[in-house]
């Protein structure tokens, strides 16, 4: 361990003196859910103690302790990343958010919504029925945090057109590494007053402080959306089209792509079936509006320039059945994927749009050549791939250099193709290497400064996003 102190029972004693005994868990009392997060390729660590924190005192508390004794303090969500980012590599404390979970108020005037760290994306969709606001940001994973979510920036399927988290965020409570709470920015809509730290903060994934409360931006909710299914005889085609559809006036809310083997996992996962499973790749578009008469002429443009373009046939979901039967497959395809397999890696990269199609042909280059399976799909609309290898039948040793070899290949493509090592999913522990790889030693060395001065003995999610030195 890196310097860090590991905890005792002294420690132990002090969380019991700030928090309920219930709430202070260590040895065989911690669930093996905290020794990992939804990708268990990249191993399980045990923490000395996890403490469920209730409120920004409390974490302000722990951190306080921590600092002084430096101890390593690893904040987690829903425990929902896919790249290690929430597991205590050094022991020490995790700090466990996920019951602070209020909806602290919607603002109806403002058009704001305030939660707390804890709060699930769908819960807070639900929350907010009726209010006739709606938060933009989408990602595929519901049971995620929505201030999980601006930990890493996540991205998901609406950000073509409504943007990634960053752009939503008005206002943060934070806890910095010495136990300091602090207030940044708020409900206005735009400022010019120094260095913008809130944005920085956006991303970090609690590696420059805690979050323990936001205020987000919502917007009017669209009242009409229709889907459309476009089956294409290659992922090739499929994908070369988005820059004509993105370019064609129709501004899709979501432009997505994915392969009829992912399709037929998720399938076999969910116990449903897709429309049509004619083709061997689909583009998946859907296009919101206040009402249908808006979104007609869109429709009709888009039909015709997919059908023009080497579409097989443009099916259109307007029902809500037909919608659904679409998209809980497209939210599935993670899980059936990872359910077809004893193990799998993920490549979270995004490329230029114009870039998509290139890194798709290179994929399967890097699929034969290594003897992967690799599924594919993602948020064609923003350049943003998501590539699960999988370990299928492969001992360890053998899997192990295969995947490491591949995964250097797609990063390497990523990089010459002017693209980065993640579009959504964050750095954690396991894409560290690559990231220093793609940005280089001058970003990096500003990363670790800024590092620094939030957190200059480095308790903070070590070993995350930047390595320790």
């Amino acid at each position: 361990m890196p310097g860090f102190k590991q905890i005792n029972e002294q420690d132990i004693a002090f969380f019991q003196s700030i928090l309920p005994k219930e709430r202070v868990l260590a040895g065989e009392q911690i669930n093996e859910d905290f020794t990992r997060d939804e990708m268990t390729e990249y191993g399980t660590f045990d923490p000395g103690v996890v403490l469920t924190v209730m409120s920004a005192q409390e974490v302000s508390q722990v951190l306080a302790y921590c600092n002084l004794h430096n101890i390593p303090v690893t904040p987690r969500g829903a425990g929902t990343g896919l790249c290690g980012g929430c597991v205590a590599i050094y022991g020490g404390v995790v700090l466990d958010l996920g019951q602070m979970k209020r909806l602290v108020e919607v603002d109806p005037i403002n058009m704001t919504a305030t939660v707390e760290p804890g709060l699930m994306l769908m819960e807070f969709n639900k929350m907010l029925e009726g209010t006739g606001l709606f938060y933009p940001p989408d990602p595929g994973e519901k049971s995620a945090t929505v201030c999980g979510n601006i930990m890493t920036n996540a991205g998901g399927m609406r950000a073509v057109r409504y943007g990634v988290t960053r752009d939503y965020v008005l206002g943060m409570q934070v806890v910095l590494a010495d136990g300091t709470i602090q207030e940044l920015g708020g409900k206005v809509v735009k400022t010019s007053s120094g260095y913008n730290l809130m944005q920085l903060l956006c991303g970090s994934e609690g590696t420059l402080c805690v979050l323990t409360q936001s205020t987000v931006k919502l917007i009017p909710e669209p009242k009409a959306n229709l889907s459309l299914l476009a089956p294409f005889d290659s992922l090739e085609d499929c994908v070369e089209v988005v820059p004509k559809v993105l370019s064609c006036g129709c501004e899709p809310t979501a432009v997505e792509f994915m392969e009829k083997e992912v399709i037929e996992a998720a399938e076999e996962y969910l116990g449903k079936q897709f429309p049509d499973k004619s083709a061997d790749a689909y583009l998946l578009l859907r296009l919101d509006g206040s009402q249908e008469a808006q979104i007609e002429p869109r429709l009709e443009a888009v039909t015709d320039l997919l059908l023009e373009s080497g579409a097989n046939d443009v099916l259109l979901a307007d029902t809500d059945e037909r919608k659904m039967s679409i998209w809980d497959a497209r939210g599935a395809f993670l899980e059936a994927i990872k359910n077809s397999t004893v193990s799998m890696d993920e490549c979270d990269v995004v490329v230029p749009r114009e870039r998509i199609a290139d890194f798709v042909r290179l994929s399967r280059v890097v699929s034969r050549e290594n003897a992967l399976r690799i599924r594919s799909f993602g948020h064609a609309g923003d350049g943003n791939l998501h590539l699960y290898l999988c370990k299928d039948d492969y001992p360890d040793e053998v899997w192990q250099k295969k995947c490491a070899a591949a995964m250097q290949q797609l990063y390497d493509a990523a990089r010459e193709m002017g693209g980065d090592v993640s579009g959504e999913h964050g750095i954690g522990h396991a894409k560290a290497k690559y990231l220093e790889e793609s940005v280089g030693e001058v970003q990096i060395g500003l990363m670790r400064g800024i590092k620094q001065a939030f957190d200059p003995k480095g308790i903070l999610n070590p070993g995350k996003v930047i390595s320790r030195q």
